[in-house]
């Protein structure tokens, strides 16, 4: 008998994760467009950079974008690459 209630529960705590990875398939793509873009404005406050700055990294081909409508669009996943590329640990000597 415990082994029954104890698949059961198995069962329910699996059926529980298959829902939520529908949900989150659920999703429009207009949500997901948001989660995955950025602005060159929101870039340029997040990282402190001027807007000059951001437009050297993206001259010299430091930082993929892209620009609709006279605006440039970043992906987040590119500037969290940029960032982790130049990560430094500084060890005190």
């Amino acid at each position: 008998m415990q082994e029954i209630l104890n698949a059961m529960l198995q069962l329910a705590e699996e059926l529980k994760e298959v829902k939520a990875l529908i949900q989150n398939l659920k999703k429009s793509r207009t949500e997901q467009f948001k989660e995955s873009w950025i602005d060159g404005q929101e870039v340029s406050l997040a990282l402190n950079l001027s807007p000059r700055s951001l437009q050297t990294l993206r001259t010299k081909g430091v930082l993929p974008f892209s620009q609709f409508n006279g605006k440039c669009y970043y992906k987040a996943s590119d500037l969290e690459a940029l960032l982790e590329s130049n990560y430094t640990l500084n060890k005190k000597k």
